[in-house]
């Protein structure tokens, strides 16, 4: 059975700074294309970027990669998102999807909060 947990959520303050992290147990890290998602209240979900197994990642906006870095260590097992110059629009709750040809596995989301 596959896993993917994320961590690192939190409160922080506009302008502050957090990393997350995405681990999967029960597969073979490498060969998943990884993805970060986020979901704010009332909104749909939404893509931040994916990250290839030779770890390239790709950003859904441009807005986004300059305050927000997916990277991926394979022999870590590890998937991150360092993210800066938080804003309270970015306050979310922020999931990881694995995908293997059709399989596709989700995290239950780590939750961000930005504000005062």
């Amino acid at each position: 059975q596959v896993q993917v947990v994320e961590s690192g959520g939190g409160s922080v303050q506009p302008g502050g700074s957090l990393r997350l992290s995405c681990t999967i147990s029960g597969g073979i890290f490498v060969i998943y294309n990884l993805g970060w998602y986020r979901q704010a209240p009332g909104k749909q979900r939404e893509l931040i970027a994916t990250v290839t197994p030779d770890a390239k990642p790709t950003y859904a906006a441009d807005y986004l990669r300059g305050r927000f870095t997916a990277a991926r260590d394979n022999y870590k097992k590890e998937m991150s998102l360092q993210m800066s110059s938080l804003r309270p629009e970015d306050t979310a709750v922020y999931y990881c999807k694995a995908v293997f040809a059709k399989y596709e596995y989700w995290g239950q989301g780590t939750q961000v909060t930005v504000s005062t």
